[in-house]
């Protein structure tokens, strides 16, 4: 069995289905309403699962309601939490999605200030029991030093490189696979154009990098050359946490030893099928859903 571990956030989502995103101030009307376990990791943590991996989280909680909740969640969806460090009196994160009749969303992020950045305990931990370790860019401290331990072990690693107020390059240097989303790559390297884009980022590291576009699919460069894989067709509902299942997916891939044109066609047809349910958990697809799907496209 491929053993996935994935560091970073753990948060409560408060998703509201609107007809439209709002463009300007005032009161709208939700058609409906959900609260569900999100977070880059987490969600990334879960899919991984889903698709048989024995999976670990680590990250940091509060000891409040939202907390337990959130572990309670993992862990009913088969993800370990046995190294998430809960943190006395603190408060939990959480997000607040806007999503509208088309899929797209709109996300406010509240990272808790009360959760410590500190991650020198992670030494504690053995990184040689897994096959890949995923991080993202949200808890920077952990995906550093989960890194680094990983890459002392012998161990792959995948870096969720999204948007996030701190420079990623010294992670993108210590990640054997960096997979941006495109806000992510132009922030990066402040380049517009895709393969050049890639061309700048590939010079941070001697892994892969990979970007995601929604329904334009995924490119990556495979010795120097731009290679593409189109988004597949489904009826879209919700595009929350399609990312973060995409990244869980490539880890699981990744660890059975696929190409990583194999692990990009797998990996976007689990966040493609997963976009056709709400919330960003409740369509994730195990492998012989995602197999079957895949056999409709050879």
């Amino acid at each position: 069995m491929t053993r996935i571990v994935c560091v970073g956030i753990t948060v409560l989502d408060r998703i509201w289905y609107l007809d439209d995103l709002p463009k300007e101030g005032g009161k709208y009307v939700a058609k409906n309403y959900t609260e569900v376990g999100g977070g880059p990791a987490a969600t990334a943590a879960v899919a991984a699962a889903k698709l048989g991996a024995e999976v670990d989280f680590i990250g940091r909680v509060g000891d409040d309601d939202t907390g337990t909740r959130l572990l309670t969640e993992l862990e009913s969806l088969g993800v370990n939490t046995r190294y998430t460090r809960v943190v006395k009196g603190a408060r939990s994160s959480q997000s607040a999605v806007l999503v509208d009749a088309g899929g797209e969303r709109v996300i406010a992020n509240y990272p808790s200030p009360d959760l410590p950045a500190a991650a020198d305990w992670l030494h504690e931990i053995d990184f040689s029991q897994w096959d890949v370790v995923l991080a993202d860019v949200r808890w920077h401290e952990g995906a550093r030093e989960a890194f680094t331990l990983a890459r002392q072990q012998g161990v792959p690693t995948l870096l969720d490189a999204d948007v996030t107020p701190q420079d990623i390059a010294e992670l993108i240097t210590l990640s054997d696979h960096a997979a941006f989303s495109a806000p992510g790559l132009r922030r990066l390297t402040q380049r517009d154009e895709v393969e050049e884009a890639l061309k700048k980022a590939q010079t941070l590291t001697n892994g892969h990098v990979y970007v995601t576009q929604g329904r334009d699919g995924c490119f990556w460069l495979e010795n120097g050359a731009l290679c593409h894989q189109p988004g597949f067709e489904v009826e879209v509902v919700d595009t929350t946490g399609a990312g973060d299942v995409f990244h869980g997916a490539l880890a699981v891939s990744l660890g059975q030893k696929q190409s990583p044109s194999e692990a990009v066609r797998f990996a976007s047809a689990v966040a493609a099928l997963k976009c056709t349910k709400p919330g960003g958990r409740a369509g994730i697809p195990d492998c012989d859903q995602t197999r079957s799907f895949l056999s409709l496209f050879v």
